[in-house]
């Protein structure tokens, strides 16, 4: 088995193809990219789209979000999905070890992520590879139902 983790670079239909059948796995309701949508997340100098391949094969891919706050460079670990035949097979850690390294590579302090407690093995790895559970809240609006609301 070989693992091989890449940063995406450019907007291919292979890449589209493989993050639309990607991403349903993760997330249920997220809308399936479009050709735009892609190029402006690939071409965005604060995110990187890293992209697994087992034995050739895309298999997984993750979101590395980089910015600058008062109180640092800061990063966010988003969307990491594995697809369900290659689970359990060290890509999740590839690529999530693959993050860490771009991240140091940018001068980020700290480098954080969210997982529902229902994915048990994701916060198994998470741990596995030296993140610490935070004893936090985490806060969402979502601004598509916030501005319905407001519509009527």
């Amino acid at each position: 088995m070989n693992i091989e983790v890449t940063r995406a670079r450019v907007a291919s239909d292979e890449l589209l193809g493989d993050l639309n059948r990607l991403v349903p796995q993760l997330s249920a309701s997220a809308a399936p990219l479009n050709r735009d949508a892609l190029a402006k997340l690939v071409d965005a100098d604060h995110v990187v789209v890293l992209m697994a391949r087992l034995d050739g094969t895309t298999v997984g891919t993750l979101s590395l979000v980089v910015f600058d706050i008062p109180s640092g460079t800061r990063a966010w670990i988003e969307d990491v999905v594995v697809d369900e035949g290659a689970r359990g097979k060290g890509v999740g850690e590839a690529l999530v070890l693959a993050a860490v390294e771009e991240a140091r590579s940018k001068g980020v302090r700290t480098i954080d992520l969210t997982s529902r407690p229902s994915r048990e093995a994701a916060n198994a790895l998470y741990v596995k590879v030296g993140f610490e559970r935070r004893e936090t809240n985490v806060y969402r609006l979502s601004l598509d139902t916030l501005n319905a609301e407001e519509s009527r």
